[in-house]
């Protein structure tokens, strides 16, 4: 890691940082104050009085642990079978996977529905999470892959050679390492299925089923535009995000930079 020495740079440095991080903060700001305007705490008593907002959250905690337990699974198997196992054409595979990244979300929405539709998923939380966890993989694998990479080989030949086969390998010796790259697959899936808001609007038509991003509209019809109430509820949907964050942070950061460097 960089060290700035000197009194001047360590200056420069935390300048230059606080003006890169201004533009992220201004809009967050803006949105607090904005959700204190007028009726002040009041604004986020009225957001729940509305009485759906445990029912939003149920939802969204549904969809957010599936959809990490499921690429979180995912991604820890293809990444080690990728990085670590001798698979014939695995590059051919990596790549058709990688290239997953291509397809914008919108693109994917008619024949995503019209799936549903044939298999009876529709207004089903399923019907979300499935397309979500697929979204999430392609990238999820491509940061795992290069953080298994650097796991050293002569680990798990010390299993082997101890009678280890290849499953208790990467369930013993593997696995407990990728603690970092974890938690920075579960702090981005997290916040990719908890912001779904194309896919929720879609799938779920039932008011029993919808989820947080869609709280922030029920403040806004053809006939009101309460942006108090618009304003109150994205911070409540905010909330968990920044919590989860804070609380993996260190980690999230250490798997991200492992992940990105080979």
């Amino acid at each position: 890691m960089f060290e700035s020495r000197s009194r001047t740079s360590r200056i420069g440095l935390q300048i230059l940082v606080t003006v890169i991080a201004l533009p992220y903060l201004a809009p967050l700001i803006a949105m607090v104050q904005g959700s204190l305007a007028g009726r002040g705490v009041g604004n986020y008593q009225k957001v729940f009085d509305t009485g759906v907002v445990g029912t939003y959250f149920r939802n969204s905690i549904l969809i957010s642990v599936s959809t990490i337990a499921i690429v979180y699974v995912c991604t820890m198997l293809a990444a080690f079978g990728f990085a670590k196992l001798r698979i014939a054409g695995k590059e051919i595979w990596f790549w058709i996977l990688i290239a997953a990244l291509t397809m914008p979300e919108a693109v994917l929405l008619t024949p995503l529905f019209v799936t549903a539709s044939t298999f009876d998923m529709y207004n089903e939380l399923i019907a979300v999470i499935l397309p979500l966890a697929a979204l999430q993989v392609p990238f999820t694998v491509l940061l795992a892959r290069n953080y298994f990479a650097g796991i050293p080989t002569e680990l798990m030949e010390a299993g082997r050679v101890d009678g280890a086969n290849i499953v208790q390998v990467f369930w013993n010796i593997v696995l407990p390492l990728t603690r970092p790259i974890a938690a920075a697959i579960v702090v981005l899936t997290l916040i990719n299925s908890w912001n779904a808001f194309l896919l929720p609007m879609l799938m779920l038509n039932d008011p029993s089923k919808q989820v947080v991003t869609l709280l922030p509209s029920f403040f806004t019809s053809q006939y009101t535009n309460d942006q108090t109430g618009v304003l109150a509820a994205a911070v409540i949907t905010a909330v968990p995000e920044i919590i989860a964050y804070l609380s993996l942070q260190k980690y999230f950061e250490r798997g991200l930079a492992a992940g990105a460097l080979k």
